[in-house]
């Protein structure tokens, strides 16, 4: 119990933290009927379903199958990495980022350790979650703060892209350009001719007598790798896709979503992540509270009005960007400065985007020794990126 217990508290730090706001807040603005109008109940709603979707098409291993299909052309370790970068960077902008490093990095160390590229195991992933972290924040479905920011906004998608399409266009070029230099076209070790089955199956389920993840109870792993699940999931996420582009009525993706997971795998239920709509929930009566209290929301307002885009980006360094967005746009009306800047904020500190927290624990759980030399590369090239895109939105803004 100690362990589980530990394990939460780890896991959910911000939830915790933003439960304990939220509860003061209760004490400072008791309960009333303005508590209904904090929730952005849209914004939960479409979280909750994307959320649904990816972590059923990521049990049925289709992600992963996709990345062991495409390094079958690979006999280069610099398009190896290009190949992960890719991964990560492209998958990130409809399926989050957290999601991408979540599925990627494990299968990428493994696959590191069976081309003998262990010694770039550090640089990899780090290019890797830098990838995830610019390729999600094209899209108003890739950052769950982006999907806020969407509705609450009413920004039309096509808006949205051109915002942030130049960050995340010079972040690819800056990517391939430290790839290209890093990497040389040397053979692959291990895994050059292998097919995709065989580099799948070697990195998922390695060993017949250990328990073996979700995706090999959900399909009989090896008999059609999802079957018609995998057709049912795609159409029920272009369904959630046009209801966040406004096409759909919201409802309409609800039942569908919701029945579809009932009968397709009910287990998707238990293993979403759930931290994360009650985080929002919990900040959402945070911030709805403290914009009561005119002391507070003056100063607030004060300080976000400075300069938005760096405010939200040097507090995404502290809090990390969902938070971030959540809080300043409770006192600011500059909506676009706070999406590239909370965009840009998750590039920085490992908990400047929590998602960047996945690739620290699975490089780490893989090289407990290398701890401090993964923070200080990570950090490097973070600091490199943020400098290039604060200059860059400089010039554009």
């Amino acid at each position: 119990m100690r362990h589980r217990v530990g394990a939460f508290l780890r896991g959910e730090t911000i939830l915790i933290v933003a439960t304990l706001l939220a509860l003061i807040s209760c004490f400072i603005v008791p309960p009333d009927w303005h508590y209904r109008e904090y929730v952005h109940v849209s914004t939960i709603a479409q979280l909750i379903c994307l959320m649904l979707v990816v972590c059923g098409l990521q049990r049925v291993g289709v992600f992963r199958i996709i990345g062991a299909k495409l390094l079958e052309h690979v006999d280069t370790a610099r398009g190896l990495v290009l190949t992960f970068i890719s991964l990560t960077f492209f998958s990130s902008m409809l399926i989050t980022n957290d999601v991408a490093l979540l599925t990627f990095v494990p299968f990428a160390l493994a696959v590191l350790k069976m081309a003998k590229m262990e010694d770039r195991a550090i640089l990899v992933c780090t290019l890797m979650t830098i990838g995830a972290n610019t390729g999600s924040m094209l899209t108003p479905i890739g950052n769950a703060h982006n999907l806020y920011f969407k509705a609450l906004t009413g920004m039309s998608t096509g808006h949205f892209l051109a915002v942030m399409g130049p960050y995340t266009a010079v972040s690819a070029a800056m990517l391939i350009a430290i790839t290209c230099i890093v990497f040389r076209g040397r053979r692959l070790e291990g895994i050059s001719g292998m097919d995709s089955k065989s580099i799948e199956h070697g990195v998922l389920a390695p060993d017949s007598t250990k328990p073996q993840p979700d995706e090999i109870h959900v399909t009989g792993y090896g008999a059609g790798y999802g079957g018609w699940r995998v057709i049912v999931y795609a159409i029920t996420f272009i369904v959630c896709v046009l209801a966040v582009g406004d096409l759909i009525p919201l409802w309409v993706m609800c039942v569908v979503v919701f029945a579809v997971m009932m009968v397709c795998d009910r287990r998707s239920f238990r293993h979403a992540d759930w931290g994360l709509p009650l985080t929002f929930i919990m900040f959402f009566i945070f911030i709805g509270n403290m914009r009561r209290v005119p002391e507070f929301a003056q100063l607030a307002q004060q300080c976000v009005g400075v300069h938005p885009l760096g405010v939200s980006i040097l507090f995404s360094q502290v809090i990390s960007n969902v938070p971030t967005s959540l809080l300043l746009a409770g006192f600011s009306n500059a909506y676009v400065p706070l999406i590239i800047g909370t965009n840009l904020g998750g590039l920085g500190t490992l908990i400047a985007s929590m998602a960047s927290l996945v690739t620290y624990k699975h490089f780490t759980k893989m090289y407990p020794n290398q701890k401090g030399k993964y923070l200080k590369e990570y950090t490097s090239f973070c600091a490199l990126f943020v400098l290039v895109l604060f200059g860059l939105s400089c010039i554009l803004e």
